[in-house]
């Protein structure tokens, strides 16, 4: 076979998904700073989700984890992708477009399905509005994540991980022209958001023509290909639809208590950016490989991908979890406390930035043993294993919301991530060594947590010593800068010293197919 390349693949999907993040912050920092955290931007929060979130169930989740591993073993057989692409095409662009239909027609039932305790608010009407402008979002850009599944089978990920860049862009200029027009901002920046998925959705159909695949408009077809893409891709879509079911709990909790809706998305956004740069970027890079390296018999590739990856993610992981964990104030208040959003708001933030730190190495251990599973087709057993973890989420975000308020949601989902991922280990164990991390891996584990331990210690004190120039305006984004930096120092030189790792494989596997 063909071999992906890897760890330069993580690289290229992370460093991407890094800038898109990075702009995302960006974004998060001006509609705070423009809309507070008062109705506009908590109904912007809910608008905002409804599409990503059955995003997510239809597009990422189901489709993707069913479409990537059946396309990939097609792309490496040799046999016909194209025509398979396109079938998939067709029955995916039907489903969207009646879904968008219902959806509008029934946008405050959804809107009172994801917030009831917004009911009778000035939120609710305006996050029926907002939903109604933004939910054609999720044709676009499900359309367009089917596309980006094509190019990462094809081991091309620059333009699929550079497409969420668009977005932000978008947003940040519609943002920018509101304001300094006079226009109203919360309404441009949800009318931004539609054509943000039209321009992302050229930008992959492009991409894909240049790899040489060929997309043809179709009625759709229920062919016996299809009929075994839904066979998988119905586990898929259900366990996507319990991770649904878990922020639809979390955010219904948070929507009985005062601006908890927007600090969790304000903490969520932060911790997503080591997820989407480590788990997410794994995981992409991940799947199509261990499908190409199963069709080929490839049982040792396929073992060393797994621990390679597992090792790239944790390594990167581990100590941004504690980072997290340590320095969640001066990390929130320099990022986003300006304009409407108050000290109080980053305070609160703070809190629910820690707990999901501690949740963070599960998150991406998902997207790391979740391909395991893929790749072999068998979506059953991860549905499953979310039906637990919902079950876990649930009782722990309603119980726990009377004893100790807002942030219970965001501790039912750090302990159901961990839930999740005993589950996922100990199932993987079926599958033989194949699907188990490899020596390598085991013997460097521990010492990347000895590292990061060490960095957590000279963080608390650094973050002390700095805590003056932390709560000056001008001198905050210069001391947090110094902070990250003595930390990133810290943690690999120790983890260097303690061999957690050596920094001469990072770029002798970016030159080689690994």
């Amino acid at each position: 076979m063909k071999p992906i390349k890897l760890v330069s693949g993580f690289f290229t999907v992370g460093g991407w998904t890094l800038m898109s993040r990075v702009l995302g912050f960006v974004r998060d920092a001006m509609i705070l700073a423009f809309l507070g955290t008062g109705p506009l931007y908590q109904a912007y929060v809910v608008a905002f989700r409804l599409p990503n979130m059955f995003r997510r169930f239809f597009a990422e989740g189901a489709f993707n984890m069913a479409f990537v591993p059946m396309f990939s073993k097609k792309v490496e057989g040799g046999e016909d992708a194209d025509e398979f692409a396109s079938d998939a095409f067709a029955g995916l662009a039907t489903i969207l477009i009646g879904l968008t239909l219902l959806a509008l027609a029934t946008m405050p039932w959804l809107v009172f399905a994801l917030a009831s305790g917004f009911a009778g608010q000035e939120q609710f009407g305006l996050s029926v509005e907002f939903g109604r402008i933004v939910f054609p979002y999720i044709l676009f850009i499900s359309l367009a994540a089917l596309l980006s599944g094509m190019l990462n089978a094809a081991g091309r990920f620059a333009a699929a991980a550079a497409a969420p860049v668009l977005l932000n862009v978008l947003l940040i200029f519609a943002m920018t022209c509101a304001a300094l027009l006079g226009g109203e901002v919360a309404r441009a920046l949800v009318w931004a958001v539609p054509f943000a998925g039209v321009a992302q959705f050229v930008l992959l159909w492009v991409a894909v023509k240049r790899a040489g695949f060929q997309i043809r408009p179709k009625r759709p077809r229920l062919t016996p290909e299809m009929r075994r893409l839904i066979r998988v891709a119905i586990p898929a879509a259900l366990a996507g639809g319990v991770v649904q079911i878990n922020l639809l709990v979390g955010q219904q909790v948070a929507s009985y208590f005062d601006k908890a809706v927007g600090w969790l998305f304000a903490a969520d956004r932060l911790y997503q950016l080591p997820l989407g740069v480590v788990g997410i970027a794994v995981g992409v890079v991940l799947l199509p490989d261990l499908s190409r390296r199963l069709k080929a018999e490839d049982d040792s590739g396929a073992k060393t991908a797994l621990s390679r990856a597992g090792e790239i993610a944790l390594a990167l992981t581990i100590p941004s979890a504690v980072a997290l964990i340590v320095i969640p104030l001066p990390l929130v208040s320099v990022l986003f406390e300006r304009g409407a959003a108050t000290a109080q708001d980053s305070a609160a933030i703070a809190i629910a930035v820690a707990i999901y730190g501690l949740g963070l190495p599960a998150f991406v251990l998902q997207k790391i043993l979740q391909p395991i599973y893929f790749a072999r087709e068998d979506t059953r057993r991860p549905f499953h294993y979310a039906l637990v973890s919902m079950v876990v989420n649930a009782a722990l975000a309603i119980g726990l919301a009377p004893v100790i308020g807002w942030f219970a949601p965001a501790i039912a989902t750090t302990v159901a991530a961990w839930a999740m991922v005993f589950l996922l280990h100990y199932g993987a164990r079926q599958y033989g060594d194949v699907a188990r991390f490899d020596t390598r891996f085991r013997n460097r584990i521990w010492r990347m947590v000895i590292a990061s331990f060490v960095m957590g210690i000279v963080l608390w004190g650094a973050a002390a010593a700095l805590q003056p120039f932390l709560a000056l305006a001008w001198w905050r984004a210069l001391a947090l800068t110094g902070l990250i930096a003595i930390g990133v120092v810290t943690y690999f030189g120790a983890g260097q010293l303690l061999g957690a790792f050596h920094l001469a494989e990072f770029k002798a596997a970016l030159r080689r197919k690994a």
